[in-house]
């Protein structure tokens, strides 16, 4: 019989490239991997996988009563399920798969794609920062064994609590492609942004930025700064510059990816999750082959170091990201060098490479 893994996320599970690439990689090594999260208002149906998924139906859809009521029938959907391992993927859901690990003595994994108490929306709450906090610290040192996104977060997790996690960087998986160097004519290019719209993402600069410079930005995500985002644009008269998209497709994600000019990657420094920070579209874009605008924050800076794939800006003010995002445009040479750059640095950071971590991680903990 196959070794059960549950993994527990909050988000609808149809958008989470990340967690798909994880179950996906763990179903292929021979477990038998279910995925549960929420179902939302609206939600998309589920594309078949080769790793299970559950949505859970809920009553609220954010706020206070959402985590409690999701983490309520989250234990005990998981309390009847036979299970070999549960993974709760970051703070969120961590206490029910605490409690169901003690409870049915099975052994349980942490995987932090940030350091969820130092993130903007919760560190500038002081009531819901002594909520997490509270859980952290007496859930997160019993999850021995776990994995983040890079050293530096490994590296507090084990300063706060001892643990010592592996590191599994979450990238896109190698296509083998030609690499395609565009030549887009000026009327056709675009700046996207991917990912969550939420606060700390420098949207208060970036919208307005958009003024100094002379092409349209596309966003593609929902979160909780949408509406302040929306009233910007409205603020700086921008409604033909600036596009929302909301959620779009994995799939369809990525075509729209490889046609942009460039990426944005910016996060404020309030909150060490931030500073500390390796987000996801960072390798999105590198493996669609664009340039980008991202912060010179540590981890940023140790990858741009050794692979130039973006121009860094140490201040995500007004001007200095419509400077930035100007000099990729009038200076060919340098965008070119960049978009060169992407196609070496995404051969070294590869799913193929870091789900053979992942696997050997949880080989060692199953067998």
């Amino acid at each position: 019989m196959k070794k059960k893994i549950f993994c527990t996320v909050t988000n609808d599970l149809s958008y989470d490239q990340r967690m798909a690439r994880i179950c996906t990689s763990l179903a292929a090594a021979g477990y038998e991997v279910v995925l549960v999260g929420r179902r939302q208002r609206g939600a998309i149906p589920l594309e078949q996988r080769a790793y299970g998924q559950k949505r859970l139906r809920l009553l609220t859809e954010r706020g206070k009563l959402f985590y409690f009521e999701y983490n309520v029938r989250l234990f005990f959907y998981l309390l009847f399920r036979r299970m070999d391992c549960l993974c709760a993927i970051d703070l969120d859901t961590i206490l029910p798969c605490y409690l169901l690990s003690r409870l049915k003595k099975v052994p349980r994994v942490y995987d932090a794609h940030e350091l969820f108490c130092e993130m903007k929306e919760v560190v500038s709450r002081p009531v819901v920062h002594r909520v997490w906090k509270w859980v952290e610290k007496r859930s997160l040192p019993a999850f021995t064994e776990g994995y983040t996104v890079n050293g530096l977060i490994a590296a507090e997790f084990e300063k706060m609590y001892g643990v010592r996690y592996e590191v599994i960087r979450n990238v896109p998986v190698l296509q083998e492609e030609a690499p395609v160097y565009k030549e887009v004519p000026e009327a056709e290019r675009f700046i996207l942004y991917q990912g969550a719209v939420n606060e700390g993402r420098c949207f208060e600069s970036l919208i307005p930025a958009m003024r100094a410079v002379d092409l349209r930005l596309v966003i593609c995500g929902e979160g909780n700064f949408m509406q302040q985002a929306r009233d910007l644009v409205h603020q700086y008269g921008l409604e033909g510059k600036v596009v929302f998209k909301g959620r779009v497709r994995p799939e369809a994600l990525r075509s729209l990816t490889k046609a942009a000019w460039c990426g944005i990657t910016l996060f404020d420094d309030r909150g060490l999750s931030n500073y500390y920070s390796l987000a996801n579209r960072f390798f999105d874009y590198m493996h669609a082959g664009i340039p980008q605008l991202a912060m010179d924050y540590p981890a940023y800076k140790e990858i741009n170091n050794l692979y130039p794939i973006a121009v860094l800006v140490s201040e995500p003010g007004i001007d200095q990201v419509a400077a930035a995002l100007n000099s990729l445009l009038e200076d060919k040479a340098l965008y070119k060098t960049l978009q060169g750059n992407c196609q070496e640095a995404k051969k070294h950071f590869s799913w193929q490479e870091e789900e053979k971590k992942l696997i050997r991680l949880y080989q060692k903990i199953l067998n």
